[in-house]
């Protein structure tokens, strides 16, 4: 169970509460400055002063004035209208991360909203309810606002529910799980839309995923390096100290760990190969700073699952209400398209190595990897599947960051599209998971035409491949064997089964 309070939740958190069905509290300690934030919107609706977003309209409408009366039906309004998102909804995994962000962000205490709203969120977390939230409709500014709104029409008791994959109305499902909806107060509604939880929670998910694809990159590297007889000699400790970049060092220290002991390199040491091609040679020098890039994008994550994103902001304090700009979503529009950008060139890496695997020009290996090349066609389309993949990644690396299309009348005058950079990041990573099985099969095949033991990390990795799947004799289907290499990265099988014999990556 996670405790939030608004300021201690780390990236690692919200994969346990997402993918991992982890539950979450309130820690009681965070309630008075809960409560004092909320006394403080009461007491503006009281004296009659006018606060955006508390007793005016929103966007280019903030100049229109809201009575007393109609402060209860201006929040209902703006869930109502703002929930207008089309396309797939997000998976579970991903609404679990929007849900527990929302309230970490408003239990910080700067949004005005009453403890009730907060614990109801929480309910629907720890009750396994799923709002209906469609991915695609945020700009990134004011936050995910549209997404958002899907998720706060389930706490009123309106919009809809995935359950089972199938849409059924929120009141049913609330219904079924003892869930009382709520009565939005002043301030509530524009609290519960206005945020970055959903391109957070991409980017939380995204950042765990591509901290497991990296190791995986950096096995699949050291077993084509194997497999095309490379040198380890690219990967000495002299050569990274005198350019200490800190993934490049411990890219380099990784290599040398998962190929120690390899009869395979040994066995050509002395040979006329002066060096290897830049796929081989240059892992440390790519892969290093891919590796920087994903623990940039984790720190950036970590401040902003921890913020305070909604807008104005309650200093009850300083008794002061303040509108600004923490909803915009470029700090994390910026670091997503990057780590797109990022993980994109390991499958340029790792594409360019698997067709160096399959030519029989430069491999040194059997024609596309089969010994009876002709009648056979071994691996050749498996690199044709790579490419594909890898061309597509080349679209979706295009910072969406980059455009800004006006809205809310022009009030709203430059926007993040952040979303769209958390998604393509994530199509990007999704995309080389199986540019990297190609590259581990197409290895292990490989290997399997060398008579001597590879290193002591590559080992591991070959023998677990080989448990599932055999090598290839003669031509048969192969989606399927990609399909479960693909299974043995994502699972982690083999990270671990590498990591127990040589320590972590």
């Amino acid at each position: 169970m996670i405790t939030i309070d608004g300021n201690s939740l780390a990236v690692r958190d919200v994969v346990r509460v997402s993918r991992e069905d982890s539950g979450a509290v309130l820690d009681k300690k965070a309630l008075p400055v809960i409560k004092k934030s909320r006394a403080y919107v009461d007491r503006i609706i009281q004296e009659g002063r006018i606060v955006y977003g508390i007793n005016t309209g929103v966007g280019e409408l903030s100049n229109c004035r809201i009575s007393p009366e109609d402060t209860e039906k201006l929040q209902l309004n703006l869930v109502r209208s703002h929930a207008t998102s089309v396309g797939e909804p997000f998976t579970e995994d991903v609404v679990r991360g929007i849900i527990l962000l929302r309230a970490n962000a408003l239990a910080k205490g700067y949004s005005g909203v009453r403890p009730e709203v907060i614990e109801l969120l929480l309910s629907l977390l720890n009750e396994k309810v799923y709002p209906y939230i469609p991915s695609q409709g945020s700009v990134g500014a004011s936050g995910d606002l549209s997404p958002l709104a899907h998720l706060a029409l389930v706490l009123i008791g309106e919009g809809e529910c995935l359950v089972g994959g199938k849409r059924v109305p929120s009141k049913e499902v609330l219904h079924e799980k003892k869930i009382t909806p709520i009565t939005l107060k002043a301030k509530e509604g524009l609290a519960l839309i206005n945020g970055t939880q959903v391109m957070a929670s991409i980017g939380c998910l995204v950042v765990a995923e591509a901290e497991l694809l990296m190791k995986n990159a950096q096995i699949a590297g050291a077993m084509s390096l194997e497999a095309l007889k490379g040198t380890s000699k690219a990967f000495d400790e002299k050569v990274h100290a005198v350019r200490p970049h800190p993934g490049q060092m411990q890219c380099a220290d990784n290599m040398r760990r998962i190929v120690a002991d390899s009869a395979i390199i040994a066995s050509h040491v002395n040979c006329e190969k002066v060096q290897d091609a830049y796929t081989l040679r240059c892992i440390p020098q790519v892969y290093g700073p891919i590796m920087d890039t994903v623990e940039q994008a984790k720190r950036v994550l970590q401040i902003e699952i921890n913020s305070a994103t909604d807008n104005p902001l309650i200093f009850a304090d300083q008794e002061e209400v303040i509108s600004g700009g923490n909803f915009h979503g470029e700090p994390l529009a910026f670091i997503m398209d990057y780590l797109g950008i990022a993980l994109s060139e390991i499958g340029n890496i790792s594409e360019r190595t698997i067709d160096r695997l399959v030519n029989p020009n430069v491999s040194g290996l059997p024609p596309f990897l089969s010994r009876k090349s002709g009648l056979h066609s071994g691996f050749m389309i498996s690199q044709y599947t790579a490419a594909a993949l890898v061309s597509e990644n080349k679209v979706l690396a295009h910072p969406a960051s980059v455009d800004s299309i006006p809205t809310s009348a022009g009030q709203e005058d430059h926007v993040s599209m952040g979303s769209i950079s958390a998604l393509h990041a994530r199509e990007i990573l999704r995309n080389i998971e199986s540019v990297l099985a190609i590259e581990m099969l197409s290895a292990a095949q490989g290997i399997n035409f060398h008579d001597l033991q590879p290193g002591k990390g590559t080992k591991e990795a070959h023998t677990v491949i080989r448990k599932h799947i055999l090598p290839v004799e003669d031509d048969r289907v192969m989606y399927t064997d990609i399909e479960k290499v693909r299974e043995l990265l994502v699972s982690g099988e083999i990270v671990d089964a590498v990591e127990r014999v040589i320590g972590q990556l």
